[in-house]
């Protein structure tokens, strides 16, 4: 069966990410992931570009402020409902009819897209769906959806099995990002650098999600290291609208995101551009001052809003969280969606 433990050996000491836990996640130990075996949160055909069949797995190695799958994301600690385990040879049968359906063909859906959470954590799963779906159909396109902190070893398998890849850079600068995240920034970079030459034919786009006030000082960085890794490289800036812990934030300006845009293209980056919905208002601020280690005012401004909600290891590393277990990030519910 595929879920005997056997099967996905490497989850006995999951070293996927740059996290490193080592634990043993077939037999209940839970490392920042907090992820067990491997769980599809969801899938649909998904009209989002690319159109796709999309696979949403379970957990996440980041814990972002600003999620907007945070019922999938922060699985299992919030106790929402998922799909559960579906073994790779059903996943990949049904992958394949669904692209290959009347739906699926007038959307124009061509590939099947794991997204998540952060499908990293359950890579050996996704080779597996893979090579299944590539035995039905051996012209099956496959999209990576990545925050990109994951080591290089598993950076590169990866690459082996994708078509396209989608990779999410949350911030520049290391006291934004742990701010953000919970996690340092290096990795992120590392791989973003090593994304473009190796595999730039199947590299869809870098994304970026603005966040006002808190991301927008390293908006300008992210362009020049993006521009001095290639000018050619497809760059989107998605507005930011209030999500999980940020709910109260204000979302991004129509203003703001032609700056980006502006940015970008000073930078020397011929392919930038915008998406997503403007203007949502705010409707309260955070506790300011709360929190130290942070040089920036936009890191220290999103720390605040973690600290409010009860973290209290600053600057955020939930690597070496003593509340990982009982994380109030990850138990959070908002009371606002948009």
């Amino acid at each position: 069966m595929d879920h005997d433990p056997d099967y996905f050996p490497e989850l006995s000491a999951c070293l996927l990410c740059e996290h490193r836990c080592g634990v043993n996640r077939m037999v209940g130990e839970l490392g920042v992931c907090r992820a067990g075996p491997p769980m599809v949160a969801s899938r649909t055909l998904h009209p989002a570009p690319p159109a796709s069949y999309t696979i949403f797995t379970a957990s996440c190695n980041f814990k972002c402020l600003h999620c907007q799958n945070w019922t999938i994301s922060q699985f299992p600690d919030n106790q929402m409902p998922v799909d559960g385990y579906v073994p790779a040879e059903v996943l990949a049968e049904e992958s394949v009819q669904n692209l290959q359906s009347p739906s699926g063909m007038l959307m124009g859906a061509d590939r099947i897209f794991f997204s998540g959470g952060e499908p990293t954590i359950h890579l050996p799963f996704v080779e597996k769906v893979v090579e299944k779906a590539r035995r039905i159909d051996p012209s099956c396109k496959v999209n990576f959806d990545t925050s990109g902190f994951m080591t290089e070893e598993s950076l590169e398998r990866v690459l082996r099995v994708t078509t396209s890849i989608t990779f999410d850079i949350k911030a520049f600068h290391e006291d934004t990002h742990r701010a953000l995240t919970g996690a340092p920034v290096d990795p992120v970079l590392r791989n973003a650098e090593i994304v473009a030459p190796k595999a730039r034919d199947r590299l869809w786009e870098y994304r970026i999600v603005v966040i006002p006030e808190i991301n927008e000082a390293d908006i300008n960085s992210i362009c020049k290291f993006l521009a001095g890794i290639s000018k050619d490289l497809p760059v989107c800036f998605l507005a930011f609208r209030p999500n999980f812990m940020l709910e109260s934030h204000s979302g991004a300006s129509l203003a703001l995101m032609r700056k980006c845009v502006g940015l970008a293209m000073e930078a020397g980056l011929k392919n930038s551009y915008w998406s997503g919905v403007v203007g949502i208002p705010g409707s309260s601020a955070p506790v300011k001052g709360a929190v130290i280690g942070y040089e920036r005012a936009g890191a220290a401004l999103a720390a605040s809003y973690a600290f409010a909600r009860g973290c209290r290891t600053h600057p955020r590393n939930c690597r070496g969280c003593e509340s990982l277990g009982r994380c109030p990030i990850k138990t959070y519910t908002p009371t606002r969606s948009c």
